[in-house]
């Protein structure tokens, strides 16, 4: 036995254990989730088990095959959407992946509650191919009311959202794309009487030409904004530009340079801003301030890149009258969670089949009139914690679904 070690020794030689570090606040958050499921019936006894489940159950699911429709009276379908991503395009993180992707799921599906009321379910799923992901989702929409797309890159988000429309009779909506848009028309028109302007009179700049910009552009001329010229890496997107001469290869950018652009300006960034009433931000890059300072009097600036604008706050107030940004810890943030609850909210509530441009622009005018009396540069769209902007979005989007002829309630 000599020169073995006795088992004390052995507790005596081991190195001290080092203490785990403290964990960061916001991982301590996301530990375990940020949402879990719960039951909204009572399992008290075997009366409530034979209700909830079988042999009770047994005729809801009779009378649903023989009338599909009630499964929106009788199931979670009628107030619950799914939150689909491929984790291609996740905040500014880009093509993390789907696992990486599920915390800001878990998030969105939280707002959803807080914010509208409304159930959702994260969905990531391990695939990007177009075919593959439409094929997917087509696959789980029975059990959902609704399809919230996230985070998927462009411009593949233009066609999955396309073609999920024209095979479900859901609402499906690409928040990246609609959600943005709707907050920042809302933020604009409040902006525009701010400095005593209409919305007509304003030429607009579009930096960024993603899902993001493109839905901002097309919602700006629906709205009415005089004019309106997006710029993308390559320069401002124009019906001259040789890349965009074949419609097949752009056709979103090639749909752009159709209806935008009516000033026929050429050339970059610079250019375009030069006299500009608004500018745009949705993309990675920066201004110059030499550039910032070409733009009209009383301009407006909505530079929505996360975490850093494309112009800082304190440079564009040197040169704007409303300035916006995507940060919370400035004024006007340009929040999507202030579209999106109320706009599956309402559309919901009336078993609309799918969102309408009209429901769009009448959540942007229902969010612009909730701080309507309280305008001010610094607040020219409300708090995400303002509870006057889901019932307010709800019933405006409702209202338009009925107008446009998509509601079935």
């Amino acid at each position: 036995m000599s020169g073995q070690l006795i088992p004390s020794q052995i507790l005596e030689d081991q190195p001290t254990p080092v203490p785990a570090p403290a964990e960061a606040p916001v991982f301590g958050l996301h530990r375990g989730g940020k949402m879990e499921v719960r039951a909204t019936v009572p399992l008290r006894d075997r009366a409530d088990l034979s209700l909830a489940y079988t042999p009770g159950v047994a005729e809801v699911c009779t009378a649903i095959a023989e009338r599909p429709e009630l499964a929106m009276d009788y199931t979670w379908k009628s107030n619950t959407v799914a939150v689909v991503t491929d984790g291609t395009a996740v905040l500014g993180l880009g093509a993390i992946g789907p696992l990486a992707a599920l915390p800001v799921m878990e998030g969105k599906a939280v707002l959803f509650k807080q914010f509208g009321g409304v159930d959702a379910v994260p969905l990531c799923l391990d695939c990007t191919d177009v075919d593959e992901l439409v094929e997917t989702v087509v696959r789980l929409a029975p059990g959902f009311g609704g399809i919230n797309l996230e985070d998927i890159s462009a411009p593949r988000c233009f066609e999955v959202e396309r073609r999920l429309q024209e095979r479900l009779d859901i609402p499906v909506f690409h928040d990246d794309q609609h959600g943005t848009a709707i907050v920042l028309l809302a933020a604009l028109r409040n902006a525009a009487v701010v400095v005593g302007r209409e919305l007509a009179d304003l030429r607009a700049v579009i930096s960024g030409a993603g899902a993001a910009g493109v839905a901002i552009a097309k919602i700006l001329l629906d709205a009415g904004i005089g004019d309106l010229t997006v710029v993308d890496s390559r320069g401002i997107v124009s019906a001259d530009r040789a890349d965009l001469a074949d419609p097949t290869r752009h056709p979103v950018k090639t749909e752009l340079a159709a209806i935008t652009n009516r000033a026929g300006l050429t050339g970059g960034l610079a250019e375009a801003m030069r006299g500009a009433d608004v500018f745009v931000g949705v993309s990675s890059g920066s201004v110059p301030e030499e550039v910032v300072a070409t733009m009209a009097p009383n301009a407006i600036i909505a530079a929505m890149a996360n975490p850093t604008p494309e112009i800082h706050p304190d440079v564009a107030r040197e040169y704007a009258a409303v300035v916006a940004t995507g940060r919370s810890d400035f004024p006007n943030q340009i929040n999507n969670v202030l579209a999106f609850p109320g706009v599956f909210a309402g559309a919901l509530s009336v078993r609309a089949s799918r969102i309408t441009e009209g429901m769009k622009l009448a959540a942007a005018e229902a969010l612009a009139a909730v701080v309507a009396g309280e305008l001010a540069a610094d607040k020219v769209i409300p708090s995400p914690f303002d509870e006057r902007v889901a019932p307010a979005v709800t019933a405006a989007v409702a209202d338009a679904a009925r107008r446009d002829g998509v509601a079935r309630l």
